[in-house]
């Protein structure tokens, strides 16, 4: 949804669920169900949003179940995809898991050390990739798109973030 500021000919785009609550200013439309979806093509069951139980309730609030079973499909999804991928080696992938909940702890009682947190990994995740990026790039790219669960066009624009070049050229 794009919400023209009217102060400057731009403004800005919201992709949240919640803003799709029919709301008058800026007018907003209505969402009649909430899906999953990735782009890889996959799209979760729509999950029906039944305005006439929802009353007053802004669509952030009444729709917090609906969204919580989107989630719940985009889980499955993402084990299905990660099942296909390269495996991480298990002592690898348990550590990653503590430290993503160590952070989400945090960011419950510190949230601007949660972001420092998550700022210090992905400083981290640019240095120790930039070498495998460089690799990877001679390599076949729907094998490495493959392998990492992503299509094409998202690997290469991986491959470039971390490797430090236009994923344009």
């Amino acid at each position: 949804m794009y919400i023209d500021s009217s102060s400057g000919g731009y403004g800005w785009e919201v992709s949240h669920w919640s803003v799709y609550d029919g709301g008058a200013f800026p007018k907003r439309p209505r969402a009649h169900a909430l899906q999953g979806e990735c782009s890889c093509g996959w799209r979760g069951e729509p999950r029906a949003v039944d305005w006439t139980t929802a009353g007053d309730l802004p669509l952030g609030e009444y729709g917090a179940e609906r969204a919580g079973e989107c989630q719940d499909d985009w889980d499955r999804h993402l084990a299905a995809v990660a099942a296909t991928t390269v495996p991480l080696p298990t002592d690898l992938d348990t550590l990653l898991q503590d430290v993503a909940a160590t952070i989400e702890r945090l960011g419950r009682d510190t949230p601007t050390a949660a972001l420092k947190a998550a700022r210090s990994l992905e400083l981290i995740a640019a240095r120790a990739a930039h070498g495998a990026a460089h690799d990877a790039r001679g390599e076949d790219p729907e094998k490495v798109a493959a392998a990492l669960g992503l299509n094409v066009g998202d690997s290469r624009a991986l491959l470039a973030r971390y490797g430090g070049w236009s994923h344009y050229g």
